[in-house]
């Protein structure tokens, strides 16, 4: 269902957005789409963070989950009698690098499964290791304990403009006098530093850890672009190498007192996207944004981005629909 799409007072052509509700066809919920067409101009993303903060995405319970509260089974024996054989862990049961069909750290044949085969925490997870909590967790979670609000930017398909959402968000927060940091975790592709105008910057580290990049008074920067010695290097690392610096990101960077830290990922549902969520799961993480653009062949990548936050339990906040129209600024 389309609304009118309200206009901004100041710039009423390019500011311009407007709300879309769409219905995802696999399980009927809906999701918010907020068109902010290129996304340029603090303007626009300081209207897209007062939407982002202030509508939650509502949480809907699965089919199954009523069914069950109602009372009512499932009327195939055989269908029972799979689900029972094959269990499957809960996300926060399961390593970060763990396959689909993995019966969680938790569980009796953790280790032992014809799923765990191949899997490269079997030997911990046959141990009894891996049932131990992870302590770089508890870690970001005390040095990010000054930090209000952590929002991820989030999108199952690359080019669709996340950076640029994240970096107007950040600018957006900026502009309100807000304390504001972003951390760039596409480790392959950083692309923030020559957003924002960085590229040349150290990092410079002291006994309190690293210390961010300022843009200026009021927005830190941190990425791996700023530790690269030539621009044009590339970075063929594995998962375990980018987990490890993910995690020193978190747990050696310090933000400071920060009202919100924007975290600008890369496209897909992978090792990065897996990392950041378990080392924030006791931070309390506010949500996604995810960011599309209007064409099929993106909206079909984002659906399976938000079917991703639904099993890791991150709230939805929005989806940004971006390069969806341009307005003129002299014919309009």
């Amino acid at each position: 269902k389309r609304r009118k799409p309200p206009a901004c007072a100041k710039h009423p052509v390019l500011c311009r957005f407007e709300l879309v509700e769409f219905a995802m066809s696999s399980n009927r919920s809906s999701a918010t789409i907020f068109a902010l067409g290129a996304a340029t101009g603090a303007c626009v993303a300081a209207a897209a963070t007062a939407a982002v903060l202030t509508r939650k995405a509502r949480q809907e319970e699965p089919e199954a989950a009523t069914s069950a509260a109602n009372g009512e089974v499932s009327s195939s024996p055989q269908s029972a009698a799979v689900a029972e054989a094959e269990p499957r862990a809960a996300p926060e049961d399961k390593p970060a690098d763990a396959p689909e069909s993995c019966p969680g750290v938790s569980s009796e044949s953790a280790g032992k499964a014809s799923s765990c085969a191949g899997c490269p925490n079997q030997s911990m997870c046959a141990s009894g290791e891996a049932k131990k909590k992870d302590p770089a967790v508890s870690d970001v979670k005390d040095r990010l304990a000054n930090v209000k609000r952590k929002i991820l930017v989030l999108s199952g398909k690359g080019g669709v403009g996340k950076s640029t959402v994240s970096a107007q968000l950040s600018f957006g927060f900026a502009a309100r006098s807000m304390d504001v940091g972003l951390l760039d975790v596409d480790i392959c592709g950083p692309s923030v530093p020559r957003m924002l105008g960085l590229l040349g910057q150290d990092v410079h580290q002291s006994s309190e850890g690293w210390s961010p990049v300022y843009v200026d008074d009021h927005l830190a920067v941190m990425s791996i672009g700023f530790m690269l010695p030539n621009q044009d290097d590339a970075i063929i690392w594995r998962g375990p190498r980018k987990n490890g610096l993910i995690k020193q990101f978190l747990t050696d960077v310090n933000w400071g007192d920060l009202d919100a830290l924007i975290i600008d990922t890369p496209p897909g549902t992978s090792d990065e996207h897996l990392s950041i969520v378990t080392y924030l799961g006791d931070s309390k993480v506010d949500g996604a944004v995810i960011v599309t653009t209007p064409q099929e062949v993106s909206l079909m990548d984002v659906r399976k981005e938000i079917n991703f936050c639904r099993k890791v339990n991150l709230p939805v906040l929005g989806v940004v629909e971006n390069m969806s129209g341009y307005a003129c600024t002299k014919c309009g």
